[in-house]
């Protein structure tokens, strides 16, 4: 297959007349400024790298908007917490599937071509195991597969309900695992991720949740070179808790202890010291960053300048999926800095737009958070491609330099036109094939949701 686009962002920047040549394999074999566009497919508008989705709950996407009820006590990320374990008690399986089948279509549709899965629910709505231990993972990777989303899978070892090995509440019991039985399932996942072409991680939820001895155990039961995705420093009360329980600081904590490196991915890492943001950047982990999650439950604002600064990369995730769209993702992330220093186009890279810089970073640090070279345009990178709408008002006059500045900080709501995975078409002019029968299966789920609250 080959592609020719006006406008293509390349590693080095924006190039002009950019032929790409895709492989049986769905990996890019060749790239071509200033080619012919003989032969090839015309596409039709800027083409950018797909964007990896590296932090999702997908089951979270139903309960989006469903908990702007203010408490007599007030609001925070830990009451948001107990209404996600009351809905999470209509729940089933079959609802779980629809409730990801949907989110990652929308997904795709806003450019996310990968997604890495930190999937904690593991058990039946009664906390006991399914049948299959694997029942609920194998959910998610059926909503892949059948969107055409690329899946990086994060089985979850999750055992307490604070620091010090503290006993899971009831309302925990979905998602808690030993570590045998967790071995058990990391091995059955294995041998899915072979047969079904997926990648497979690990994923201690967090110290809250693991103890050191279980985080060293966990993180031995890892495929070689995988992912490893740890919660960490999201809100200022953990902070408190690690400090009380051990006398350092989550991220802090983990460099000392935890060998990070660049398999890492530590998400959110938001309240971080001067010392630990520059330690952090200098380990090689991702920052997972989900601005817009961290936004909704009043987490706080990620010292992005000064790890930037540092050298440190990051990628973003639509983790609580209260929004799906890198765009937004981008734009939340600077407009926190902004808001924080009181300046603008903090984020900007030397010389480059701050769009450009964000979208880039970003797209890069994405992909080697769920595992791949991704994230580039570039022989040997997988053909993971989004098409950006020229048609659309706040891109179509767009100089070259300043599209991505349009398409995330400009009055641009759907930016993306195609979007292509490993080789494949899976979008095209704003549509997935599948998208009415599985807003169809979805619709279904939350109306027997729904039901199922009122006859509670």
């Amino acid at each position: 297959m080959k592609l020719f686009a006006r406008a293509a962002l390349l590693p080095a920047g924006w190039a002009d007349d950019v032929l790409i040549e895709i492989g049986a394999d769905g990996e890019i074999s060749g790239v071509r400024e200033n080619a012919s566009p003989d032969g090839a497919e015309r596409i039709a508008g800027p083409l950018v790298p797909g964007m990896s989705n590296l932090h999702s709950h997908a089951f979270q996407r139903a309960l989006a908007g469903r908990t702007g009820g203010r408490s007599a006590d007030g609001d925070s990320f830990w009451t948001w917490r107990q209404a996600m374990y009351a809905f999470l008690d209509g729940v089933d399986a079959d609802t779980f599937e629809a409730i990801a089948t949907q989110a990652y279509v929308e997904m795709l549709k806003a450019g996310y071509t990968a997604v890495a899965e930190f999937h904690y629910v593991h058990h039946d709505r009664d906390g006991r195991p399914y049948a299959d231990p694997a029942e609920l993972a194998r959910r998610i990777i059926a909503a892949a597969a059948g969107t055409g989303i690329a899946l990086t899978l994060l089985p979850v070892f999750y055992a307490h309900a604070g620091f010090g090995g503290t006993n899971p509440s009831a309302a925990q019991l979905r998602f808690v695992h030993t570590i045998d039985s967790f071995a058990r399932l990391v091995a059955v996942l294995a041998r899915d991720a072979a047969a079904q072409r997926i990648t497979l991680g690990i994923a201690p939820h967090s110290l809250r949740a693991v103890t050191p001895g279980e985080l060293a155990a966990v993180v031995a039961l890892a495929p070689d070179r995988a992912p490893i995705h740890i919660h960490a420093a999201e809100q200022s009360r953990e902070v408190a808790d690690c400090i009380a329980w051990c006398g350092a600081r989550p991220v802090e904590w983990l460099l000392d202890h935890a060998s990070v490196d660049g398999r890492w991915c530590v998400v959110h890492a938001t309240h971080m010291s001067g010392e630990e943001t520059k330690r952090l950047a200098m380990s090689g982990a991702i920052a997972g960053l989900a601005p817009t999650t961290e936004a909704d439950l009043g987490d706080g604002t990620f010292p992005g300048r000064a790890y930037l600064g540092s050298g440190g990369a990051f990628g973003v995730g639509s983790d609580s999926n209260t929004i799906v769209d890198p765009f937004a993702e981008l734009r939340q992330l600077e407009w926190s800095q902004r808001l924080a220093t009181g300046e603008r186009n903090v984020l900007a890279g030397n010389g480059v737009p701050v769009g450009q810089s964000l979208y880039a970073n970003a797209a890069r640090g994405g992909g080697s958070a769920v595992g791949h070279q991704l994230g580039i345009i570039a022989a040997g990178g997988r053909a993971d491609l989004v098409v950006l709408d020229a048609d659309d008002p706040a891109i179509a006059d767009a100089s070259r330099d300043a599209i991505l500045d349009a398409a995330i900080f400009g009055p641009c709501r759907r930016p993306v036109r195609d979007v292509m995975v490993a080789g494949r078409w899976r979008v095209r002019e704003g549509r997935h094939p599948l998208e009415g029968e599985v807003f169809g299966r979805y619709r279904k789920a939350i109306a027997t949701l729904n039901a199922g609250a009122t006859s509670g």
